[in-house]
């Protein structure tokens, strides 16, 4: 084993110094046995460590952190179950395109799947990690470790930004290891790819000839920053989003529907229209709650990655590229050819919208009206992250967003725990901003550990708790079926309490007017605060 006083001019330092040449300044992560190496030279670098009470944390705070910076998350783990306590974290990025980078060290070389007995021995850990990572990669020197790091950031470029693993064995990372100076250092990014001009001839032709243009869009939209909005404007049409590409346009623009793609109405727009204009998005059912989206129009699709095409709707226009390159490039192309005014304008899409809210609002008045409560109680762009919570789905998903990435949740893999930790990286990276999360109290347990993480980091953070008794859902789910109740109406710990036993300050709400000032007074009051607020109060909003 490496010692204090042993060379620290070992691949431990050669990883992180390329990281850093990246502008990776934050790492998620606990130390453990094995990844000391890793750890050793963050001071140095000027890397700050952020120590979670669990590895699953470390990666859902590597999200919340990476959804503000635009840099890849970096979690640290241990090798063995270090690495597999941090993977639903990692399934969750990879569901949801969102750019992550794993570390960790392995067994030696030459030990691989010995079954000696040896301290976190696993059978075949860079296995089990790329089957939910876009790859893991196993190296053998200081040399492939840096090559690895360079790899996954042109893959975050270039294609869908999804998380990669590097495993490092320990004979590798404590080794003494002079790496050339040159390779160290941050290699530039590409050039956002372009459509094909053929495409974007075949697009505007398309484009021209409609009477009803409506815009989805996805995730993928979002390197495309303002240019979306230029489109929507420069085509007056109507624009919904998903939950990932939530404020892609500001909602508080007169085109916009918001997130909201899984109403009825919104669907309805998007399968009518003339022409659906799919930026960046798998149109995923997760996202559809069932619902279709079923264009009998033509579907001009922008996306990355030609294999996306025709998931779950065909295009019949591709402009295969990069939409930082491609959305402006459309709307040059549109401004040229002199195609203007294509959609319904904003009259037409203000009735939309008070459509689509109305349906978004009608499922859950109760939890609609906490989150009215929520917003008068928040500044101007706050952040609210969300769980797998009902208050969530039929709540703050609504919550009006003018700057992406205000909004932290992850719709397709759908996990719990996520809310509190994605919560605490947003605060790290944005200290700036107000940081609220909103969880249901079944989801806020996964992850009540972080408190403490929140507490130590010094954290302005509020956590609002909203207790409905359990798994609510899932009880929704057993009645449907015809199912009495099994395993759902959960005990209720003090929350209030809880919140100041890790150190933070604690209020439970009493009366559904008290929300407001109880959350407002939480964020100018500084600290973390944990609000409790029974869902019952809200009962008569019914």
């Amino acid at each position: 084993m490496t010692t204090a006083s042993s060379a620290v001019h070992n691949t431990g330092l050669a990883v992180m110094t390329v990281l850093r040449s990246y502008g990776i300044d934050t790492i998620f992560g606990i130390p453990g046995t094995h990844n000391l190496e890793l750890y050793r030279h963050l001071p140095g670098l000027g890397i700050h460590p952020v120590t979670t009470r669990h590895e699953q944390g470390a990666g859902y705070a590597a999200d919340g952190w990476a959804q503000q910076t635009g840099l890849p998350g970096v979690v640290i783990t241990t090798s063995g179950p270090g690495l597999l306590n941090a993977l639903s974290a990692a399934a969750t990025s990879y569901c949801e395109s969102r750019p992550m980078i794993v570390l960790s060290p392995g067994p030696a070389r030459g030990q691989e799947g010995a079954d000696r007995g040896t301290l976190h021995e696993t059978k075949d850990t860079s296995g089990a990690a790329a089957a939910v990572m876009q790859w893991s990669r196993r190296v053998s020197c200081a040399e492939e470790a840096v090559e690895a790091v360079h790899d996954a950031f042109a893959l975050f470029w270039t294609s869908r930004p999804r998380p990669v693993h590097i495993e490092i064995p320990l004979d590798v990372l404590e080794a003494e290891a002079e790496v050339a100076a040159d390779r160290l250092v941050a290699r530039p990014a590409p050039v956002a790819v372009r459509a094909d001009e053929a495409a974007i001839a075949a697009a505007v032709t398309a484009l021209a000839g409609a009477s009803d243009v409506v815009v989805l869009a996805g995730g993928g939209s979002l390197p495309a920053g303002d240019d979306v909005r230029r489109l929507v404007e420069l085509l007056d049409a109507p624009v919904v989003t998903t939950l990932n590409g939530k404020a892609s346009v500001p909602e508080s623009h007169p085109l916009s529907l918001g997130a909201d793609i899984r109403t009825p109405a919104a669907q309805k727009a998007c399968s009518g229209a003339d022409v659906l204009l799919v930026l960046g998005s798998k149109v995923g059912e997760a996202e559809l709650w069932g619902g279709l989206v079923e264009p009998t129009g033509t579907v001009v699709r922008v996306d990355v990655l030609e294999s996306q095409m025709d998931v779950n709707l065909t295009a019949g226009v591709r402009l295969v590229g990069d939409s930082a390159a491609v959305v402006p490039q459309l709307v040059e192309a549109l401004e040229r050819a002199g195609v203007g005014a294509r959609g319904r304008g904003a009259a037409g899409a203000a009735m939309l919208r008070d459509e689509v809210r109305a349906q978004a609002a009608g499922t859950a008045p109760d939890l609609v009206a906490l989150t009215r409560e929520l917003v008068a109680g928040m500044p101007d762009g706050t952040i609210v992250a969300g769980d797998s919570s009902q208050v969530t789905y039929f709540g703050t998903s609504s919550i009006a967003q003018d700057r992406p990435h205000s909004f932290l949740y992850m719709p397709a893999y759908a996990t719990l725990g996520y809310g509190l930790p994605a919560a605490i990286g947003a605060k790290v990276a944005a200290p700036e901003r107000a940081v609220v999360c909103v969880a249901g109290d079944g989801a806020l347990m996964f992850a009540i550990q972080e408190l403490a993480t929140a507490v130590e980091q010094g954290l302005d953070l509020v956590v609002v708790c909203v207790d409905n008794g359990g798994y609510a859902e899932i009880k929704q789910n057993e009645a449907d079926r015809g199912i009495a109740p099994i395993g759902v109406d959960l005990h209720q710990p003090d929350w209030a309490a809880l919140g100041r036993a890790f150190g933070g300050h604690g209020t439970r709400v009493e009366a559904a007017t008290e929300l407001a000032a109880a959350v407002r007074e939480a964020i100018t009051g500084g600290g973390v605060h944990v609000v409790h607020v029974p869902l019952a109060i809200f009962a008569d909003r019914r």
